[in-house]
This record gives structure tokens, sequence and C-alpha cells, in this order.
């Protein structure tokens, strides 16, 4: 991918459009409860950006603090997940796969709080899954 590479994505209904610009951090899949449960699926995957290489183009989506220091956005009038922003990774916005135009653009790198994974659900991929954030934790 190039640098200047630019991603788009929004909600279902169009309300709440966005663009990031250059290559991702990271790209992950979320095990936990809270991106389970804010998703309604068996796990979440983000796509990593800076602040700086993300912009709304189009309307702007509620948010919610989920849990202290973690903030979710969605659209308010379709309810589509658009971002994650946490105060452990500042500077850093997430964005949720499924938002994205060409969510084919972006292979998943790991699995994070594995240790929460459904016990039905498991991806038939090779990657690496940590237990929890820390990845020193696999």
């Amino acid at each position: 991918m190039n640098r200047q590479t630019k991603h788009t994505g929004g909600c279902l209904c169009g309300a709440v459009r966005f663009e990031a610009t250059g290559e991702p951090a990271w790209v992950v899949n979320c095990h936990c409860r809270s991106c389970r449960r804010h998703t309604a699926s068996a796990m979440s995957t983000f796509v990593g950006f800076t602040e700086k290489t993300f912009r709304y183009t189009e309307g702007k989506p509620k948010v919610f603090e989920s849990s202290p220091q973690t903030w979710r956005s969605f659209c308010g009038d379709c309810g589509t997940p658009v971002t994650y922003h946490a105060d452990w990774d500042t500077g850093g916005v997430h964005v949720y796969l499924g938002a994205l135009d060409d969510p084919d653009a972006f292979s998943p790198m790991f699995h994070v709080n594995f240790a929460e994974h459904v016990s039905w659900f498991d991806t038939a991929d090779k990657l690496k899954r940590y237990k929890s954030m820390d990845k020193g934790s696999a």
C-alpha cells in the first residue's frame, strides 16, 4: 500500500462518512466482551490509524464511554459502529473493519483478548492469539 492511499468508509445509512490516509499501524481481531456487545457479533476487527490521518467527511457519530477512558462511536441514525478510542492508545483511532468501503484491503495480523472468545467460535487462520491486550500474554 502506498502511504498516500485513501481509505473511505461510513455507516449503513450514509449519514456518517470518513476517510483515513496511509497504512494502518495494525489490523486486529478483538474477542473481548465489550467489543462483542458493541457489534452484537462473535468478535470485532479493527484497523488502527492515527488521529492525524483520520477525518470525518460527512456527519459526526455519537460517542459513548463504554468503560473508563474508552469511547465507542456509532451513527446516531442507523446505529452502525464506526470507531473505538481509548486512553491506552493516545492519538489512535480504531476503525471497525466493517465500516470501511473496502474491507478486503486489510488482513488481520493477530487476535487479542482471546481468553474471552466465544467458546464455539474460532477462525480458520494461523494468526497469533493473545490472551489479552498485552501481546506478551500469548
